[in-house]
């Protein structure tokens, strides 16, 4: 089923499928679906079109999801970049932005990078 432009899973529960939506998270779909009078343990499957009608009214008049939310997320990193804040600072150096350690441990930001020398002797190529 496709709900506000996202292909959620069929058979799975409600609950957990309006996760896959980018800025609802397991809180705000039980918020949702108690707004809409919908049971929690009920599986998208089983939803009746006036049920889907309900979510996706409730989700675009009180949520900024997706794309929008997207949009606004890059222009506050942009801002940050701008303003040259310590934080926009990181993200231009493609940086762990949130205090992390980087002596080690920051390969998911960086790459996996590694750039640690060998023993320093060469290989000689044995005959």
């Amino acid at each position: 089923m496709i709900l506000l432009g996202v292909k959620i899973p069929d058979n799975k529960r409600t609950e957990i499928s309006l996760t896959y939506v980018y800025g609802i998270g397991r809180s705000s779909a039980q918020k949702i679906l108690s707004a809409a009078k919908i049971d929690l343990s009920k599986r998208v499957k089983d939803l009746t079109p006036e049920e889907v009608k309900k979510i996706k009214e409730f989700v675009e008049k009180n949520y900024k999801v997706e794309g929008e939310l997207r949009q606004i997320v890059k222009q506050n990193i942009n801002l940050l970049k701008d303003y040259r804040a310590y934080r926009g600072i990181r993200h231009l150096r493609h940086l762990p932005v949130r205090g992390q350690r980087t002596k080690t441990n920051s390969r998911t930001v960086r790459g996996n990078v590694r750039k640690t020398a060998g023993s320093g002797k060469r290989k000689i190529d044995l005959k």
